[in-house]
């Protein structure tokens, strides 16, 4: 691959990502003296985070009284008891510590009249272990993302990390099982660039782009999640795919839970507030996946609203102007744009709409990842962390303001972790040219492609399967029919057509990368839904209607192999780490 001109770097830490956790990462790998280079393919602050509305979830009882062991039962509860209990304990004893830093940042929260930071009601948070709702989750208005996002790129900055920006990253270098760095795309020029590095952090985030109907943005195309497959490293409990209840119906562009969390309300179309029928005690703020399985069912039963009964109306008309304002301005402007809706006078039409991948890349909670050989097993010089990362903080399903919490929590933890592994200027191992030939035949290859079959056909097949065959209620039938479409445009990638052949730019090339890094995405997506023979947080089976701790009570661990998928099981993590909490599953569950 001589043709393509080669340039070396040569970093403590490469984090791979700009959005919320990468940036966190790398404001603390600088603070602690590290070389540390962030590569984007997007700048910074179009990072995906910004899209978070709600707010970032904390026991720092502001509003009332709180706790971070209410906050770990209704996360460990929420999970679906998937979650692994010491990670979770982790994370809900560092958020109000990650929450106060961030404001010491610089972060915008809306305050209390008294000036502490405000905070609402969540779906899911609770008080006294269930008993009444909490307000914990921190918000910037309803653009909580955007401000922290911009906060901690500005302390980057500041910090002096090394950013690489529009720069798509192609693959993992790896050698005898340890990753020694990364090799990454110049968008802006077409140079390519071997990054060696002690650490390589994946933060690229969720690939919510699988599927047709999303909140994510184009750019969610789980690209570290791939290079991770072609590592030949596992991917875990991709069958958790969370639909979040409020997408705009039609577009599906998000529309925060803060909006139920301010006192809005769903109906159906006979004007009924259903959610009383199926979560009595929570009511609106259930958690998603109970208020997005129970809006299916009152479409699926002639109930919806609308000409054709086929979403849920979201009334806010009711609330105060003044609350509106001051807590939901991002959410007045969406609704105006996206659904020509006044929210003052007339409610938003929403459906369940795919918003979050609960599975990813195995870690555990100092952020190393993790894969199987006989028992769990540490891949040194590779972390993960935020969306792309399997902690497994949420399980089988994530409570809303529990993702920006990950997020900065498992970011210093990350950062944390690596400046106890690594001194700055430690020297570099040699690596090999034939993983970086590797990479740049298989970049070639695609560059090159002079199929028949464009990649927005071969796209646009696999997001109809994924929506139809793998969406809020899976059976057998429907997975399996699934399982054998969805190899139809992995298979096509074969006759794919990329018609700009240049370096500069070339968009035609970058979606077909990212289709490639879908589409085995898909694969594991499929095959893991396939192969849990149970309902469990957001993977719910008609034909196995019943939670099976016996058999199911585990994270799921898929190996992609052409265009097979070997899947296997390791145990979730029921011991905390001090032992002073542990929660074990009911039979049944209740709301």
């Amino acid at each position: 691959m001589s043709t393509y001109k080669i340039i070396d770097h040569e970093y403590d830490v490469v984090v791979l990502g700009a959005g919320g956790s990468g940036l966190r990462a790398a404001v603390g790998l600088s603070e602690a003296g590290l070389k540390t280079a962030c590569i984007s393919k997007v700048f910074p602050t179009r990072s995906h985070t910004s899209a978070a509305q709600g707010g970032i979830s904390a026991a720092l009882g502001n509003m009332g009284e709180d706790d971070w062991r209410w906050h770990m039962y209704d996360t460990v509860k929420g999970s679906d008891w998937l979650g692994d209990q010491d990670a979770i304990e982790y994370l809900c004893k560092e958020a109000p510590r990650a929450v106060v830093e961030l404001e010491r940042y610089g972060v915008p929260f809306s305050r209390t009249d008294d000036g502490k930071i405000y905070q609402r009601p969540f779906g899911g948070m609770t008080k006294n272990y269930g008993n009444g709702t909490a307000q914990r989750t921190c918000a910037a208005a309803d653009r909580t993302g955007h401000a922290i996002l911009h906060t901690l790129y500005g302390q980057a900055l500041k910090q002096n990390t090394e950013f690489f920006i529009e720069y798509f990253a192609l693959d993992l270098i790896m050698k005898n099982g340890e990753c020694k760095g990364v090799i990454a795309w110049n968008l802006t020029d077409g140079t390519i660039h071997r990054f060696r590095s002690h650490i390589t952090i994946i933060a690229t985030g969720g690939y919510g782009k699988v599927y047709y109907s999303a909140t994510s943005a184009h750019t969610c195309t789980g690209d570290g999640n791939a290079m991770v497959l072609r590592a030949g490293l596992p991917l875990q409990d991709m069958e958790f795919v969370q639909f979040h209840p409020t997408g705009i119906y039609g577009v599906g562009c998000l529309i925060t839970e803060g909006v139920r969390g301010e006192g809005g309300f769903l109906v159906n179309g006979k004007g009924e507030r259903f959610m009383e029928r199926y979560a009595p005690n929570a009511k609106d703020l259930a958690s998603r996946d109970v208020v997005s399985r129970s809006m299916e069912m009152e479409i699926n039963e002639g109930r919806g609203a609308g000409k054709n009964k086929d979403h849920i109306n979201l009334h806010l008309d009711h609330l105060d102007k003044k609350v509106i304002d001051e807590r939901l301005p991002g959410i007045t402007e969406a609704a105006k744009t996206f659904a020509n809706v006044d929210v003052s006078k007339d409610p938003i039409p929403v459906v369940p709409t795919v918003h979050y991948n609960m599975g990813g890349i195995p870690t555990n909670y100092k952020a190393e990842v993790l894969t199987l050989n006989g028992s769990e097993k540490i891949v040194p010089g590779l972390m993960a962390i935020g969306e792309a990362a399997c902690v497994s903080v949420h399980g089988a399903n994530r409570l809303g303001s529990n993702s920006l919490i990950d997020l900065v929590v498992f970011g210093r933890a990350a950062a944390k972790r690596a400046a106890e592994i690594i001194k700055p200027g430690m020297p570099h191992e040699d690596v090999s040219n034939s993983e970086t030939e590797k990479c740049l035949s298989r970049f070639d290859k695609i560059r090159n492609s002079n199929g028949s079959t464009k990649t927005s056909e071969l796209r646009l097949k696999m997001q109809k399967t994924m929506q139809t065959k793998c969406a809020v209620f899976r059976t057998e039938k429907t997975l399996k029919e699934g399982l054998e479409q969805i190899r139809k445009p992995y298979e096509g990638m074969q006759d794919v057509s990329v018609k700009d052949k240049s370096l500069l730019f070339n968009t035609d090339l970058v979606e077909t990368l990212e289709f490639d890094n879908l589409i085995s995405q898909a694969l594991t997506t499929m095959d893991s839904a396939y192969n849990r023979k149970e309902s469990r947080g957001a993977h719910a089976r008609e034909d196995y209607t019943k939670r099976d701790d016996k058999n199911f009570m585990k994270h799921t661990l898929a190996w992609q192999k052409g265009k097979n998928v070997e899947i296997k099981y390791r145990d979730v993590h029921s011991r905390t780490l001090t032992n002073d909490v542990q929660y074990f599953p009911p039979k049944e569950r209740v709301y």
